[in-house]
């Protein structure tokens, strides 16, 4: 510099200035082309790997290769001079080596020479532990193998073992490997690219025995998750299986759905299957989402929150999200090139995964919801929820601290998933301990609830079947026989044990108490209440012959002894001249022929003992036909969810049918209920008719 300054002096006035220019240009430019390339310039040419006398054994391709960011298959060709080339070592992956955050194609290239020692075998091969992510593998310009395609229409591999190629008779030549690195995902942190092992060479069975060797470690390394994985598949089928025998047990179908999520995910992530990138991605996004989803579910069945409606239909619309943002997500490869750019698919990932890790401490907050609740729960629940939440925590801030790492270099997912110990080769991280404890936890509580809920069904049914032999004990199997009248009777019971009840006693003064009724309630419940209040009817008929002082005395008996419920009672004394005194508690007005009964209004047995019940009486003339019934006959509902209706009723009654004949409508109509019906028609003098349907 000093050197042309001093010349510029010597120069004429008008012409220095642009001398210097033209210099300093001149000296600019050969500086910066320097400072773009110094390893070019610096570096020295890779020298050529010598394996004289290569026996039975391997050998390692290390040491520095000639290294090139782009594409040109005449990269390939023996005969190219590579000597500018940048220089990488096979140990390590570029994006280590000063090329961080690089996708698209490079190219390796060294140069080998290849003996083989006396008696062993002529060929030799070629073990590549891994590449990334798409590549192909050249030996003097001829293509040997590849793994992957290359763009436009690529496909890529993850998570296969180790690739053996054959390069034939040792001699010397050129290796290349032309690479394609897939554009960066947010969880990247763009230290990958190319190599992530060390090449191996050496004669055929020595490379096979090598990858026999790595398969059996990596077999043993993953013994641990694949024991744990059979358990998860057993109680998968199992609870399927508990759950198509009993469809109320949600909580057995959400577990298996679960674990039948754990076995899908060693499919997909565990097995080194030889599936493309873009499937394996789009498949286990949506696995996860579904089994994240399954969690949720199970945690409120296992937390008993499955009562609040509205906390259920939040669920179901944040599942709904999630599931539909992991599928997008993981489908978003499948659009590159051809839709999404490489700037495209990053935003798109970016947007995508920030929504799913938004769903992603949905755990946390039900479990949180349910403890701030107070939720009375036992040991084992509360168990599921305590592991649930810290399962849920470190998995959240192990997906939150991956995102955009190569911008944070936060390594807190580094830490969670370093290995903590080994048991017989497995390593066992914290993520893994906690999935293990977390299903364990849930297994434990499942049975629990199962054992639990069998228990109470078995003593249900033991009730019900109790219930139902105390019921066809108090309906009557015969009824007396009533000078002067036709009595028919029904008695069709739902699926449960209800409380309709009748009875037709005939008193010593040659009159009749005809009674009907209906307690609130069922089951066993139901049918010792009908049982108290029979047995009161029986103990006060005789003294009490008016309905009305009969309904008052039986009210003042039942209040206190119904266990908060009531019962509807209709009491009908019934002369031999056809005289009649009725009254009612509460329940639906008989019909004479097809006309309702004007009864004044009433409460139900056992709700305050102050009533005083009121009479009504008429006459029954020959041909006249009466009918009482539970309201089971009134709200039969068809399939559509009509009810049955008073017009219909008053149809029915109209046609004078029998006690069964009225019972079949409505079954035919759409039974709901028990219905319970009984009719009484008129005959002349000294003629008499009786008529049982049995339940």
């Amino acid at each position: 510099m000093a050197l042309s300054r001093y010349a510029c002096v010597m120069l004429p006035r008008r012409l220095r200035y642009p001398v210097v220019a033209v210099l300093t240009l001149l000296v600019s430019g050969t500086a910066l082309s320097r400072a773009q390339d110094p390893k070019r310039m610096a570096a020295p040419p890779a020298p050529t790997l010598a394996l004289n006398e290569l026996g039975r054994g391997t050998a390692d391709l290390s040491g520095p290769w000639q290294f090139h960011l782009g594409d040109n298959l005449e990269w390939a060709l023996p005969g190219y001079d590579d000597k500018r080339w940048d220089q990488l070592t096979a140990d390590k992956p570029w994006g280590l080596q000063g090329h961080d955050s690089y996708t698209g194609y490079a190219w390796y290239r060294r140069h080998i020479t290849v003996t083989t020692a006396p008696g062993a075998s002529p060929d030799v091969a070629l073990l590549i532990p891994a590449i990334n992510d798409v590549y192909e593998i050249y030996w003097n310009g001829e293509r040997i193998g590849r793994e992957g395609r290359m763009p436009p229409h690529w496909v890529a591999y993850t998570g296969l073992p180790a690739q053996t190629y054959g390069l034939g008779q040792a001699r010397s030549g050129v290796l290349a490997v032309r690479v394609w690195k897939l554009p960066l995902s947010s969880i990247d942190d763009g230290t990958s690219g190319g190599f992530n092992g060390m090449p191996l060479i050496g004669s055929p069975d020595a490379i096979a025995a090598v990858r026999a060797s790595m398969d059996y470690e990596w077999l043993r390394s993953q013994q641990f998750h694949f024991a744990l994985t059979s358990l998860f598949a057993l109680v998968a089928m199992l609870g399927f299986f508990a759950f198509w025998r009993d469809r109320s047990q949600w909580l057995l179908f959400w577990t298996a759905l679960f674990s039948s999520c754990l076995v899908l995910e060693l499919f997909l992530n565990g097995l080194r299957l030889h599936m493309s990138f873009t499937a394996i991605s789009f498949w286990y996004q949506t696995e996860v989402s579904v089994r994240e989803m399954s969690l949720w579910f199970l945690l409120m069945w296992m937390l008993q929150l499955q009562e609040n409606r509205k906390l259920v239909v939040l669920t179901r619309k944040v599942a709904l999200i999630s599931v539909a943002a992991s599928i997008l997500d993981g489908a978003i490869y499948i659009l590159y090139p051809s839709i999404l750019s490489a700037f495209a698919l990053e935003v798109a990932d970016a947007l995508l995964t920030a929504a799913i890790l938004f769903f992603e401490a949905y755990p946390i907050m039900l479990v949180s919801y349910a403890f701030l609740r107070h939720k009375k729960l036992e040991s084992s629940r509360w168990a599921v929820a305590g592991v649930a939440f810290v399962n849920g925590m470190v998995y959240f801030v192990q997906n939150v601290s991956i995102q955009g790492v190569r911008y944070t270099h936060w390594n807190f997912a580094d830490e969670i998933s370093r290995p903590m110990f080994t048991v017989s080769g497995s390593a066992m991280t914290l993520s893994l301990l906690l999935r293990t404890l977390l299903f364990f936890s849930v297994l434990y509580a499942v049975i629990r609830v199962y054992i639990n809920s069998r228990q109470r069904t078995n003593t249900l049914e033991k009730e019900l079947q109790n219930a139902r032999e105390l019921q066809r004990v108090l309906v009557p199997s015969s009824l007396p026989v009533v000078p002067g009248f036709t009595i028919t009777s029904a008695y069709r019971p739902a699926a449960e044990v209800g409380g309709d009840f009748f009875q037709v006693m005939p008193l010593e003064s040659g009159s009749t108490i005809v009674l009907l009724g209906d307690v609130s309630g069922k089951g066993l419940r139901a049918a010792m209440a009908v049982s108290l209040i029979i047995g009161a009817v029986r103990a006060l008929a005789e003294d009490h012959p008016s309905p009305a002082r009969l309904l008052t005395q039986l009210n003042r008996r039942l209040c206190g002894h119904l266990q908060g419920g009531f019962a509807t009672c209709v009491v009908l004394r019934l002369d031999p001249s056809g005289d009649c005194a009725l009254a009612s508690a509460g329940h639906p007005a008989p019909f004479l022929n097809e006309r309702e009964l004007e009864l004044p209004g009433a409460l139900p047995l056992g709700i305050t003992r102050e009533v005083e019940y009121e009479e009504s009486a008429f006459m029954l003339k020959t041909g006249d036909h009466f009918s009482l019934y539970t309201d089971g006959l009134l709200e039969a509902r068809s399939p559509s969810g009509e009810l049955y209706s008073f017009a219909r009723l008053q149809r029915l009654f109209a046609s004078h049918p029998s006690a069964a004949q009225a019972t079949q409508a409505a079954v035919n109509f759409g039974q709901d209920d028990d219905i319970t019906v009984l009719t009484l028609t008129r005959m002349a003098v000294n003629e008499s008719i009786l008529e049982l349907s049995p339940a």
